[in-house]
């Protein structure tokens, strides 16, 4: 059995990895400062990531709990811009993730995938982006703070592969994550499309987002790798093409667009990750 340590198992993305990841036969550590919910298939342990010899303990063995660790899943983060002042969100996401980085190196761990964000892509696209559907191909234009830390997370993923080629860092680019329940709020964005232009109408289902960790893991990749990890779909019942048409008219528009799908490209994950996502908002509302 593959043993994962997953950082920021307790959150909603995390929770959905975990469950997903012990469903296909994981075993999985969760490592967080917040309590895991009740019966959640993990063990845990209280671990600060921005203290690098817990991240080392935790990415070799931790008495009473584990000896070796063959893979990690890093989603630990202060989530957003703004929940903590702007440098306290750097310090404790960059620092968070190069200690991850470091450890699982020093441990000879070959296989870490990390949450990204989408935010590199230019959110929230005041500034207009450079053509949709936007994809991976394009240079990180970060917008805030929190995104500045992302890009210099996959910066860092770039060096740390070109000292170790058989190192396998993969940034998953996460949409804004969204449980079942949150989904009762869709119908209402009609009324101000306006309101989710920020991200161009995009969002993941957590449970999409855990399957995309689980083939990252399970990828031959090797060195650094992004990808946009986003629902097939957008928040809208409005075909995509109208939407862009409307509130980006000079954005180039690089193909057809099909119906409402999704304007934060897939394409990538689905070609080199086999990523097929399952779930829509429209299955439940």
């Amino acid at each position: 059995m593959t043993r994962v340590v997953v950082t920021g198992g307790s959150g909603k993305l995390g929770r959905a990895v975990v469950d997903h990841l012990a469903a296909h036969g994981y075993d999985v550590v969760n490592v967080d400062t917040a309590l895991p919910p009740a019966g959640q298939p993990a063990v845990f342990t209280r671990v600060d990531l921005t203290d690098l010899g817990q991240v080392t303990e935790a990415l070799t063995g931790i008495d009473d709990r584990y000896d070796g660790v063959d893979a990690v899943v890093h989603l630990a983060a202060i989530p957003a811009p703004g929940l903590r002042p702007s440098g306290a969100t750097f310090a404790n996401n960059v620092v968070a993730t190069h200690h991850v980085f470091s450890a699982a190196r020093w441990a000879g761990i070959k296989n870490v995938v990390w949450a990204s964000s989408e935010t590199v892509l230019g959110l929230p696209f005041e500034t207009p982006p450079p053509y949709v559907p936007v994809d991976e191909e394009y240079a990180v234009r970060p917008e805030s703070t929190y995104s500045l830390g992302k890009a210099v997370e996959e910066e860092m993923a770039r060096h740390f592969t070109r000292w170790d080629p058989e190192l396998k860092l993969i940034g998953l680019r996460f949409s804004n994550v969204m449980d079942v329940a949150d989904y009762a709020a869709f119908p209402g964005f009609a009324a101000e499309p306006r309101s989710r232009s920020w991200n161009l109408w995009g969002y993941i289902d957590a449970r999409d987002g855990a399957l995309a960790v689980r083939l990252a893991l399970e990828s031959d990749l090797r060195g650094f790798e992004a990808f946009i990890v986003a629902s097939p779909d957008t928040v809208l019942e409005r075909p995509s093409a109208e939407l862009v048409a409307e509130y980006f008219p000079d954005v180039p528009v690089t193909r057809h667009l099909e119906g409402r799908e999704t304007l934060l490209s897939i394409d990538k994950a689905r070609r080199l990750l086999g990523y097929d996502p399952r779930h829509t908002w429209r299955d439940e509302v």
